[in-house]
């Protein structure tokens, strides 16, 4: 069931670019494709954090560890969240963005580039209504259908025409009608009104999806994808993946472990069909693994496994999607690095007899994959293959997003 593992935590290089110091899911974007929680589901009086601090992306006022979550100092009222590699991002009520964590590449878009362990608001930026972050880039998509970002932008991920960082928000050139939005690596992708999906940034595996591998510091169109209503890429891989609204799913990208899913480890410069999987509604992507949430509340995992990220209680990589075990109800998910979150709904009444049948009552956080850092917030470092109940003290979570090793939950 539990596999344990003690290589050095995995990090990855840190660029310092000349004059200036310039993720995962998200990192992940924001659980709901609209930053928002579904109707019927307020905005969260307070938020929780957990696994590295090294960078102060629990946003506690420390840089500790943690293995249980911790509440996230002066953030109330939050409606989306996310998070890069060391830095996290929350979406409020009336529409501002607060930051927290690592800032060398201006990814906490406060105009500065010093990091901090309590939230920050980034500058400029009214009326946002969905958030998402990169490996060490920031993303927003203001109520105008229109996308700014922030931080690094060695590949073009901000999308400006520029390589040039940016520690406050600038406009992404030539998108209107934006409906979502998502951080890769350093490429980013957004879905239109129209269902077109347009990407930019890094293209050395394919990512962008347009028939090359060539960099762009502008959006290109992917080829070949209609009717698209979300996008996933991971904060640290190099990948992408696109949720169509038949409810099937195309993959684009690296595929040296099967996370395309299409039964093959070649990559694809082009999108893919992911076999075997239909009846979608939600999508997370992670460094070299992808997750799909049904519409009959389970998940399907597949790619690399080293850590157990597939859940499937199993170490062993899958090209083709596997249901993840021991996990129904579930009404959201998310994925960092290496490991993921779903939220399961539960109820007090147990007429299954396994005390999670019958009335809902709330809702519940089950993590799964690498854990060197806590960021299952299981109370311990060890990783699990299959999902396990994270310690949280919110009662009914709504809202769930990951870093590289950290966890974000409201």
């Amino acid at each position: 069931m539990v596999e344990t593992h003690s290589p050095a935590r995995r990090r990855r290089a840190r660029a310092v670019v000349a004059g200036a110091l310039v993720g995962f899911l998200a990192w992940t974007p924001s659980a709901y494709a609209d930053g928002a929680p579904p109707r019927g589901q307020g905005a969260a009086p307070f938020a929780q954090a957990w696994g590295d601090n090294d960078e102060g992306q629990l946003g506690n006022g420390t840089n500790t560890d943690s293995h249980v979550p911790v509440t996230v100092s002066n953030l109330t009222n939050i409606t989306g969240l996310a998070a890069g590699f060391d830095h996290s991002l929350a979406l409020l009520g009336d529409g501002s963005v607060r930051a927290w964590g690592d800032n060398l590449n201006g990814e906490l878009g406060d105009g500065t580039n010093t990091p901090s362990n309590v939230p920050v608001r980034v500058l400029n930026l009214a009326n946002v209504r969905a958030i998402a972050a990169g490996d060490n880039h920031s993303l927003a998509l203001l109520g105008d259908g229109s996308v700014w970002t922030w931080g690094d932008n060695d590949n073009g991920q901000l999308g400006n025409g520029t390589t040039t960082p940016s520690n406050v928000p600038v406009r992404v050139q030539g998108l209107t009608g934006v409906r979502a939005i998502a951080g890769g690596d350093n490429h980013s992708l957004a879905v239109l009104r129209d269902g077109s999906v347009w990407a930019w940034g890094d293209n050395d595996n394919g990512q962008l999806g347009d028939g090359g591998t060539t960099d762009s510091n502008v959006p290109v169109r992917v080829q070949g994808l209609y009717g698209a209503t979300a996008v996933a890429a991971p904060a640290g891989g190099d990948h992408s993946l696109a949720l169509l609204r038949d409810g099937t799913v195309r993959a684009w990208g690296d595929n040296d472990n099967g996370q395309l899913g299409n039964g093959t480890t070649t990559d694809s410069n082009v999108p893919v069909q992911v076999l075997n999987l239909n009846r979608v509604k939600a999508l997370a992507a992670g460094f070299n693994h992808s997750l799909a949430l049904r519409n009959d509340g389970t998940v399907h995992a597949w790619g690399d496994n080293q850590f157990g990220q597939l859940g499937n209680a199993t170490n062993t990589d899958s090209d083709v999607p596997v249901q993840v075990r021991n996990l129904t109800d579930v009404t959201a998910i998310a994925t960092t690095e290496d490991h993921n979150l779903a939220i399961r709904s539960f109820c007090d009444c147990g007429k299954r007899g396994d005390g999670w049948g019958g009335t809902t009552t709330g809702n519940v956080v089950f993590t799964w994959g690498a854990n060197f850092a806590g960021e299952l917030g299981n109370n311990s470092t060890t990783n699990s293959n299959v999902p396990v109940a994270a310690v949280t003290a919110i009662k009914n979570v709504t809202l769930i997003a990951g870093g590289g090793t950290h966890s974000l939950a409201a």
